[in-house]
């Protein structure tokens, strides 16, 4: 019987300490996927996103820090860090907000970059085309995230559950570029048309 408990305690101990280390290991891919875009002046993608309430869209993102600039066939999203301007194509129609954190990550592939390190429990394991990393959130917004990323830390999939939704995001032909600070607001002299409508 000792021994049964002793080989238990084992077991538990290895499992213990190799989901410490895999933890460690899944927080080091983050870290350098992290750096990677943090240590420019700015990034740009194409992206197709699918699931929820989105459909099928595809479009491009512009980054800078914590500021985006989405377009997609249907809309335009800029965020400057704080206020979020979304203009609507069809009704030319602009709305300013300002988003929660769940809303920001929801349309900005890369948001998880600045959420990662605090509330989520993580692990690793190896794919195909590089690593996919596994987030389960401890608080409100975003309870569970895949992050497909490739060998050189580029990411190329985010799958995230946002209640009982799957969002699933793709993203391809990944580059450095410089942004200034303009590039994510609203020019309301460039949509001379379009109605304003603030809901803040």
């Amino acid at each position: 019987m000792k021994k049964l408990l002793a080989l238990i305690i084992a077991l538990l101990t290895t499992a213990s300490i190799h989901a410490a280390s895999n933890a460690a290991t899944a927080k080091a891919t983050l870290d350098k996927a992290s750096a990677k875009i943090g240590l420019s002046k700015g990034v740009s993608a194409s992206f197709t996103i699918s699931g929820g309430s989105f459909g099928t869209q595809s479009g491009t993102i512009a980054i800078k820090g914590n500021k985006f600039n989405a377009r997609t066939n249907s809309a335009i999203i800029w965020f400057d860090g704080k206020t979020q301007w979304l203009y609507n194509k069809k009704n030319e129609e602009v709305n300013i907000s300002t988003p929660t954190t769940a809303q920001q990550q929801s349309m900005n592939p890369y948001k998880f970059l600045t959420l990662y390190k605090n509330g989520y429990t993580m692990s690793q394991t190896n794919a195909a085309s590089g690593y996919q990393v596994h987030l389960v959130g401890q608080k409100k917004g975003i309870s569970e995230m895949y992050i497909l990323i490739d060998k050189r830390y580029n990411i190329k999939q985010v799958k995230m559950k946002q209640g009982q939704n799957w969002i699933t995001i793709n993203i391809s032909s990944f580059k450095q570029q410089s942004f200034s600070d303009s590039d994510f607001r609203f020019k309301a002299k460039d949509y001379p048309t379009a109605e304003v409508i603030d809901l803040r």
